[in-house]
């Protein structure tokens, strides 16, 4: 894997940007400069979600990987704030970072510090999944044109690269090796516990404004059935379905509230605070695969299962 980030290295400059600009009708113009200034922004978070990998991997070559990582999103970043200056005729006026954005990422990347490895990297493994599965596909083929389309291409080649060590890492984190040395760190102070819980907290707090404004308002221009949406996140929940993810605490926890959410008396009275707490849409909150399937993603692999997470980039 090492040797595929090394080698699979590219830059910027790589792109043919004097390919003509599509002509966009001013209303859709506006929304997709907005959404490719959006992305850069979130190209960098993704950056830092995996500083913080890099830095509690300890594994010389897991180290390297992640490096690797950090610099394809800082690529990502730069080729997406490009992309909108590509797209912008200049007549609307200028475009910053969405503010939900700027207030989520700040908050994110201080939670994850305090958070377990294991919980961060299903956090993290989550944003993957929908950047990849759902948003930059759905936004390439809403533009449609060359400019867009070589560029996810490459972006798209990267981020197969990161799922696959996500999925990797989610194996490692569910195993017995990794309780075993959770177990055996010295126990945090209680104001190390107090800080963490607040960090958590102002994060949760951030989370719905900042899916709804970068994820799920463009989705519903580029994906208004929100095919790939549920498609990214009915992997995230296939993963649960394995056992070893689906003992950890947090795989439980989550599954109570889905739960709860899903009982015909008790999902009415906490729908708001569970939504509030995963910060997604309700219909992304429901069960989103067949008991079939679940016992499909049971049988297979973690391998198999990032294989197939990646081939639902293509399923429509």
């Amino acid at each position: 894997m090492l040797a595929m980030c090394v080698r699979d290295q590219w830059k910027v400059e790589d792109l043919d940007w004097s390919v003509p600009r599509r002509e966009l009708p001013p209303d859709v113009e506006k929304r997709v400069v907005q959404y490719f200034t959006d992305m850069a922004g979130i190209e960098l978070l993704a950056a830092e979600l995996f500083k913080v990998q890099r830095d509690r991997a300890a594994d010389p070559t897991l180290r390297a990987i992640f490096e690797t990582f950090v610099t394809d999103e800082i690529r990502h970043s730069r080729v997406a704030a490009r992309l909108a200056r590509h797209y912008d005729s200049g007549r609307h006026g200028r475009y910053e970072l969405n503010v939900h954005l700027v207030r989520f990422r700040r908050h994110f990347v201080d939670a994850l510090r305090h958070l377990t490895a294991d919980i961060a990297n299903a956090y993290i493994t989550t944003g993957e999944l929908l950047l990849d599965v759902a948003l930059l596909r759905s936004l390439d083929d809403f533009v449609d044109d060359e400019m867009s389309h070589q560029a996810m291409r490459l972006i798209n080649r990267d981020e197969s690269r990161h799922i696959a060590v996500d999925y990797y890492m989610v194996e490692y984190y569910a195993s017995d090796q990794f309780t075993e040395w959770l177990r055996a760190q010295p126990k945090k102070s209680p104001a190390e516990v107090i800080r963490g819980w607040w960090s958590v907290a102002r994060f949760i707090s951030h989370a719905a404004p900042f899916f709804k404004a970068v994820f799920f308002e463009p989705m519903e221009l580029v994906d208004p059935e929100g095919r790939r949406l549920i498609e990214a996140f009915k992997r995230v929940q296939l993963l649960g379905e394995k056992e070893e993810v689906g003992r950890r605490p947090f795989s439980r926890f989550m599954y109570a509230l889905r739960d709860t959410f899903e009982h015909p008396i008790a999902g009415k009275i906490f729908a708001r605070p569970i939504t509030r707490i995963m910060g997604v849409d309700p219909k992304y909150i429901r069960t989103l695969y067949a008991p079939e399937e679940a016992a499909r993603a049971r049988r297979m692999s973690f391998e198999e299962l990032a294989e197939d997470a990646l081939q639902a980039k293509y399923l429509h």
